[in-house]
């Protein structure tokens, strides 16, 4: 299962994306963690120092290496450099499963927690004026595509705030999203617009209140959400003790709080994906950067990296 969590900055994203990878990995099932938010704080959330965080590396460091390894012997990607963020997966591309050993793994994902954690690296200085940061989320999402993942197995993606997911196709590539809400009308104005955009795609999107203090907060998120609105995150102790820096074990978080974990894990196991949508939705949203952009950067029609037999499955999957 691949999992989302977006929201509102300062939501409480990341937080509650670290409560969820944590829960699972307390629960003992394999989880593979991607940091892909602006402001790389999961690894941190998840116990790490930050001097440990710092050198974690990155996803966008390793561009070349993860989309030379992923065209594998296609033969409708002659280079590397003919790949974009969306380019599908077809005959003779390399489909990695998410807990394998492989090159590209072996580079870019560390154990931390019980979780392997990989992380699109933070916008630095020399980025300023001449990237976007949809550059360094670009190698998460040619991963995803590549990704063959089976119930019992979970892929975890801490987002970038607000609707800037929608900047390509990562948005169809998570069985669930959960989009983390406060009590705001800002906060809920979010969930709106994610779901606008997302209305037409068959996006499983499922609110999680967060800072709940009192009943009043419960009543306006229930009043504005509706059925949308799967549970909600009380005021935590536990959470305040992390961000001091007391890491304490997910089994402490108050009882309320892992009522809510544990919906959101069933939610997530009820859900069964249709991987002839995803492979098609993955094909038009390559097609639409293609001819926006894709093709004028590469100098090539990318509409021929398009395979159109292909369908990603988990019987197709080989790791030679």
């Amino acid at each position: 299962m691949k999992i989302a969590f977006v929201g509102k900055g300062g939501s409480g994203k990341t937080t509650l994306s670290s409560l969820f990878v944590s829960y699972l990995a307390d629960a003992g099932k394999p989880v593979l963690a991607i940091d892909a938010d602006i402001n790389q704080h999961l690894a941190v959330a998840l116990g790490a120092t930050e001097e440990q965080a710092l050198a974690w590396p990155t996803l966008g460091e390793n561009m070349t290496l993860i989309k030379d390894y992923l065209r594998g012997d296609n033969p409708r990607i002659p280079s590397a450099a003919a790949m974009i963020k969306t380019t599908p997966p077809g005959s003779g591309s390399r489909l990695v499963r998410p807990f394998e050993d492989n090159p590209v793994f072996d580079a870019c994902f560390r154990a931390l927690g019980g979780v392997r954690l990989g992380v699109t690296g933070r916008f630095d200085e020399d980025d300023l004026g001449v990237a976007c940061y949809h550059s360094k989320v670009g190698a998460a999402e040619l991963l995803l595509n590549h990704l063959v993942d089976e119930p019992g197995e979970y892929v975890v993606m801490d987002m970038t705030a607000g609707a800037d997911a929608f900047a390509s196709g990562l948005f169809t590539r998570f069985d669930v999203t959960f989009l983390v809400c406060e009590p705001t009308l800002r906060s809920v104005g979010v969930y709106r617009q994610y779901a606008d955009h997302a209305r037409d795609f068959g996006v499983r999107l499922v609110a999680v209140g967060n800072k709940v203090t009192d009943a009043d907060d419960v009543e306006f998120l229930t009043g504005q959400l509706g059925d949308a609105l799967l549970g909600w995150m009380t005021a935590s102790g536990h959470v305040r003790a992390a961000e001091r820096g007391s890491t304490r074990p997910i089994g402490e978080l108050e009882q309320p709080n892992l009522h809510t974990l544990a919906t959101m894990l069933s939610t997530v196991d009820a859900e069964t994906r249709d991987w002839t949508r995803y492979q098609r939705q993955g094909v038009e949203f390559h097609l639409r950067n293609a001819r926006a952009w894709g093709n004028g950067r590469t100098g090539s029609d990318l509409e021929d990296q398009v395979d159109p037999d292909f369908v990603l499955d988990p019987s197709v999957v080989t790791t030679s």
